[in-house]
C-alpha cells in the first residue's frame, strides 16, 4: 500500500477490534459546527447552515477535526438547512459533490455557463454533482432539512463562488 492509504493498515499497538472502532463515527460522539460557514452567515443571516463531520473535514474551510475517520478518497458531512436558509452558489473545480436528502426538500440551483436549471431534491432523492458546475441549494420549507454531503477527494480546494455573488468578495474567518 502507498502512504496515502496508511489509515488503512491497522497500527501495531491496537488490537483489531481497537482498530476497527477507530474507523468508526458514531452519531453519539458527533456535534453539528454551526461556526463551519460562519462567515456566510454573518454576512447574511439565510446562509446559515451546520455540518456534522464523519470522514474528513469536508470543503467548509475546516483545517482539521481530530473526531473524524481519516478521508481516504472521499470527506462525508451531513448538514442542516434552517427553514428558508440557503447554501449560495457556489463551484467545486476539483471534486464531483454528492448531496443526499435525508429529511425535507431542498430546491437545488444548478448552473453551467448560460445553462442553468432548478429541480426539488425530496427525502432519499440524491444528485451527484460534476466538477465544474455551480450549485446552490433552498430550504423553501417551514421545516429544517438534513442532508448527506460527500466529495470526491480527502481534501477538497474550498469552493468558490461566482464574481457576481457577493459572498465571493467576503473574507473568510480563519
Amino acid at each position: 500500500m502507498s502512504e496515502q492509504f496508511d489509515t488503512w493498515k491497522k497500527p501495531e499497538e491496537l488490537s483489531f477490534e481497537d482498530w476497527i472502532e477507530s474507523r468508526i463515527a458514531r452519531f453519539e460522539g458527533r456535534k453539528y459546527d454551526w461556526n463551519a460557514l460562519k462567515f456566510q452567515a454573518d454576512y447574511d443571516p439565510k446562509y446559515r447552515r451546520a455540518q456534522m463531520r464523519y470522514i474528513g473535514t469536508g470543503a467548509t474551510g475546516v483545517a482539521s477535526d481530530v473526531n473524524t475517520i481519516p478521508a481516504e478518497h472521499f470527506t462525508f458531512s451531513t448538514m442542516v438547512l434552517p427553514s428558508k436558509c440557503e447554501g449560495p452558489l457556489h463551484v467545486h473545480d476539483d471534486v464531483e459533490e454528492v448531496f443526499f436528502v435525508l429529511k425535507g426538500r431542498i430546491r437545488l440551483f444548478i448552473k453551467d455557463g448560460d445553462n442553468y436549471t432548478e429541480t426539488v431534491l425530496k427525502e432519499r432523492d440524491v444528485i451527484s454533482v460534476p466538477p465544474g458546475i455551480y450549485r446552490g441549494l433552498l430550504n423553501e420549507s417551514e421545516e429544517e432539512a438534513l442532508m448527506c454531503v460527500m466529495l470526491g477527494t480527502p481534501k477538497p480546494q474550498i469552493p468558490t463562488y461566482p464574481d457576481d455573488h457577493p459572498l465571493s468578495k467576503v473574507k473568510r474567518n480563519g
